[in-house]
């Protein structure tokens, strides 16, 4: 394998809000891009990546697969200035960078076997059936997490009539209304509640796109999509269903 991209910021940006979940993964290179699957060890959440062809201004590759330690990639990829390009190429058991400025520089990672369990993301979405879907204003996403935080540690995502609601509920309370002028919202009545401390995670994705798109269904997964021109990444989060004694 042998690639480059001119923006690696874009790679470094997507390996920071995985690194959130895992701290080892697969990364898959196809003759279609990058990509990564990944499970957090709790089995609550989930995270696809993709970082297509096009992405790159150099794609050389057969279909391999490479085992990572995310903390090691992230310290490789924060060394990429903003004017800088990164090739990366496999050679035996080792991942090799060349980060391109005014001095190149080299870094090569040791690559490693994965224990955890091989997932397919697209195979275990295809499974799930959502029957709201929601694109918002990302900074309005962030915004609503952010006061839920405030005040609970779980939040519920609420259509009714029409309306979208983010709303956390225990002493104190917050609420953000989100009708059909501040968001598209094509969803039948339902409500699912979730942890705001995975959500505070995810939401930092949300800074790399301007829109959010939301999927979920009466306590069912979420689905939260962040997506950009030149790389997608997806998370899936379990409800957490409250459970009477």
């Amino acid at each position: 394998m042998l690639v480059k991209l001119d923006q690696p910021s874009v790679l470094a940006k997507a390996i920071e809000l995985v690194s959130e979940l895992v701290t080892e993964v697969r990364i898959k290179v196809t003759e279609f891009g990058m990509s990564i699957s990944a499970m957090d060890p709790a089995n609550v959440a989930m995270v696809g990546f993709r970082l297509p062809k096009s992405s790159f201004s150099q794609f050389e590759t057969r279909n391999e697969v490479l085992g990572v330690n995310l903390d090691n990639l992230k310290r490789v990829l924060k060394r990429c200035g903003a004017g800088s390009s990164l090739i990366m190429e496999t050679k035996e058991n080792l991942l090799n960078f060349q980060i391109q400025d005014r001095v190149k520089r080299s870094f090569s990672l040791s690559l490693i076997e994965i224990e955890s369990e091989d997932i397919d993301f697209d195979t275990k979405v295809s499974r799930m059936e959502f029957v709201a879907n929601v694109e918002l204003n990302s900074i309005d996403l962030i915004a609503s997490i952010e006061d839920c935080g405030v005040v609970a540690d779980a939040c519920s995502f609420i259509i009714e009539d029409g309306k979208f609601v983010i709303e956390a509920k225990a002493l104190n309370s917050a609420r953000s209304e989100f009708s059909g002028d501040e968001a598209s919202i094509k969803a039948e009545n339902c409500k699912s509640r979730y942890s705001l401390e995975y959500l505070q995670k995810f939401v930092k994705g949300a800074k790399l796109c301007d829109k959010t798109g939301l999927h979920f269904a009466s306590d069912h997964p979420l689905k939260i999509d962040f997506r950009s021109p030149s790389m997608e990444i997806s998370f899936i989060l379990a409800p957490r269903v409250e459970t009477e004694d």
